[in-house]
């Protein structure tokens, strides 16, 4: 039954004899609790491991120094996952260095000790990934798999302006995942700025209209912290 957890557990109790001073009740809730415990910690790892964040990060080692105007009581309520489970979208934009990247990661790894399956990809790749599997016929499957994540996080949006492919990308992806799933984008460029990184018009709307309404925006200040 690999029930592991609770074979560990057991096998530590007989070592330290603790066996001798519970009840049966005692006992067996013991090994049950450390069971389930295994089984979530198990659980999280898998979350963590099939996100591939770039960095590792945490909510409790972000910097909340006023310069750097983050309201510490909104991203810690962010951190308590209900956005994900209103399939809300978070909008973090800042200069270079400011670490979108790191509140961006750290909110995800906060999503999969939850228990909310995560995927982060640096926005960029991930075009040029679909657009690479457009041609071997597996882009619907991998489509498919992004849009059940819990928690999609797109980091380093902007960089370079879309071209035609990677227009029809996002939109789908954002369409897919309007008012179903929980995103998160960050970009060195205001969200004023996004309309010419899209490039048509008509579909930045499409987009924008789906991603901006009612999503929670944190604009980072303050210069970078790769000088310090």
């Amino acid at each position: 039954m690999k029930l592991l957890g609770m074979l560990r557990m057991y096998q530590t109790m007989l070592d330290s004899r603790q066996h001798h001073d519970l009840t049966h009740d005692e006992f067996i809730n013991t090994l049950i609790q450390s069971e389930w415990e295994d089984r979530e910690n198990k659980k999280i790892n898998r979350h963590l491991r099939l996100a591939k964040f770039r960095y590792g990060a945490s909510v409790e080692e972000i910097n909340f120094t006023a310069s750097r105007g983050l309201d510490k009581t909104q991203v810690l309520r962010l951190a308590e996952g209900s956005f994900i489970q209103n399939k809300e979208n978070i909008l973090i934009t800042g200069a270079t260095g400011v670490g979108k990247s790191y509140l961006a990661s750290a909110l995800g790894h906060q999503a999969c000790q939850l228990g909310y399956r995560t995927l982060y990809f640096n926005a960029q790749k991930l075009f040029t990934k679909l657009k690479m599997l457009k041609a071997d016929g597996s882009y619907t499957r991998e489509i498919g798999k992004i849009e059940k994540y819990d928690l999609l996080i797109l980091d380093d949006f902007g960089l370079q302006p879309l071209d035609n492919t990677a227009r029809m990308i996002l939109l789908e992806i954002i369409e897919d995942r309007h008012g179903r799933k929980a995103t998160i984008i960050s970009s060195q460029l205001p969200v004023a700025k996004w309309y010419e990184v899209i490039g048509d018009s008509t579909v930045a709307d499409a987009i924008l209209d789906r991603m901006v309404h009612a999503a929670h925006r944190l604009e980072l200040k303050g210069e970078s912290l790769r000088k310090k």
